[in-house]
This record gives structure tokens, C-alpha cells and sequence, in this order.
């Protein structure tokens, strides 16, 4: 079930709900420049295991709306939790991925982990996020070739084979947001960062990392690892930073007997 919420004055997030009527709720955040779609292979196969599944697009990406301003993280984190007020939310799972970690783990900080009984955090985009320059380079195609640059993170994204017509895919889901957004996000990865914010998190944390992920460094991992308490690290083998799709089974499971 797909629906509207609004997050401010102007701006709506899109909600996909998938079985409401589950028993236990996992709220999925996903990564830069993607959308909820990139969680289809969650989707697929959770509710019927008997969880509610909730994915939101961030402002500026997916099918939500894409105002030119917003994109830090107090304001992604200001999202986040209008979404859980206009939903009810409690005693839920955040499942975040990459730069959707970043914005979970400040949500955490921000509203004191409202709701939230326990954090999964998947390649996430923390304690920092790009290096500078790396930063200025995906800047700089964003502004001059938006294609080829998704074209680069979609070829860097995978450590498995992924077949062309999934590279489609993938790279269509990065096309749908919008250019400014895109380039915003970049800017905020190389501008701030969410270090400060793991020692204010406080629910039983699964870090989720593949060992082969050529976007955010394995040793990003550790570092959460050592600094967010009551936290567990599983190392995925096969993976680089796309563990929720190229280790699917694995990743599955591990989420289900975690939560």
C-alpha cells in the first residue's frame, strides 16, 4: 500500500506499507542516490514471514517530493521522525543503509531513538561519509553528466555479478531523483558527519557490512562497531556495499532471528 506523508509545510514523503497488519515493524531507509525500491528483495520475502515492511523515499529522491533545500542531516532526521508521528511508530526496527544509516544513527541522537527498539545499520555512510575528494568528484559529473556518474556508482556498488538488466535497473532507480538533490547529498556526506551522535544510541545494534565494499570501507564498520554500545558486527564475505541484495538469503534471515 502506497501512500503520501507530510513532513513540512510543502513537502510530502511517499510511504510504500507493506502488510500493516504485521507483527513486528522494520522501517527501511535507503541509501544515496537510491530509493525504497532498492529493499525489493526484503520486501518480497518478509511480509509473508509475518513483518510489516516500511519504506520511505527522502525528500528529493524516489517519489517524494523534491524541494531545492533540506538535504542535512537534522532536517533528513526531522523527516524521519514526522514520518514515524504521522504512523504511530513504536517498538520498531530501523534497517538503514549506507547514507541512510547516517541519517538513522542521527535520528537516534536527534529524538533519543523515538520508537525505535533496535537499529540495523547496512554499509552504512558513518562515522563519516565521502572524502573530500572523492566528494568533488562525483560533484563534478552530477553537474556535467548525471548518467555516467550514476553509471560509476553502479559499476563500484557490487563486489557479485550482477547481470545488465539489473545494472538498468539500479541505475533508472538513481535517474529518479532529482539532479539538485543528488548533488546536495554529496556536499553533506563531505560537510558533516554523524560522529558525535554514536554514543547517544542505546538499542541492541546489528552492523552489517561486506567485507569487499568499495564505497564505504570495511574499517568503517569496526570503527561503529567500537564506538555504538551493544553492538554486533557481522561481516558479509560476498559482498560489497550492496550485502541486503548479494548475500539476500544470508541478509534475510540474519534480520528476522535479530529482530
Amino acid at each position: 500500500m502506497g501512500y503520501f506523508v507530510n513532513v513540512e509545510p510543502g513537502v510530502k514523503y511517499y510511504v510504500e506499507d507493506v502488510n500493516p497488519k504485521g507483527k513486528k515493524t522494520i522501517l527501511f531507509i535507503h541509501g544515496w542516490p537510491l530509493s525504497h525500491k532498492q529493499f525489493e528483495y526484503q520486501f518480497n520475502v518478509l511480509p509473508a514471514m509475518g513483518y510489516r515492511c516500511i519504506g520511505i523515499d527522502w525528500r528529493g529522491f524516489g517519489k517524494s517530493d523534491k524541494p531545492f533545500d533540506g538535504y542535512n542531516y537534522d532536517r533528513l532526521a526531522d523527516d524521519i521522525r514526522a514520518v514515524v508521528a504521522a504512523l504511530q511508530l513504536d517498538n520498531f526496527t530501523i534497517a538503514a543503509h549506507s547514507t541512510g544509516g547516517a541519517i538513522a544513527i542521527h535520528y537516534m541522537a536527534r529524538y533519543q531513538g523515538c520508537g525505535v527498539s533496535k537499529l540495523v545499520l547496512i554499509d552504512a555512510a558513518s562515522p563519516t561519509g565521502f572524502t573530500a575528494d572523492t566528494a568533488n568528484q562525483f560533484l563534478a559529473l552530477t553537474y556535467n553528466d548525471r548518467p555516467n556518474m550514476l553509471q560509476k556508482v553502479t559499476d563500484m556498488f557490487f563486489f557479485q555479478y550482477v547481470t545488465s538488466r539489473f545494472s538498468d535497473w539500479f541505475f533508472q532507480m538513481g535517474l529518479e531523483a532529482a539532479s539538485w538533490s543528488t548533488a546536495a547529498i554529496i556536499v553533506m556526506l563531505r560537510d558533516e558527519n554523524v560522529n558525535n551522535d554514536l554514543d547517544k544510541i542505546h538499542v541492541p545494534t546489528l552492523i552489517i557490512h561486506g567485507i569487499h565494499d568499495k564505497v564505504i570501507p570495511f574499517a568503517s564498520a569496526q570503527v561503529l562497531n567500537s564506538k555504538i554500545r551493544n553492538s554486533q558486527l557481522v561481516p558479509f564475505q560476498y559482498s560489497g556495499h550492496g550485502a541486503f541484495w548479494e548475500e539476500r538469503e544470508k541478509f534475510n534471515q540474519l534480520l528476522m532471528q535479530f529482530i
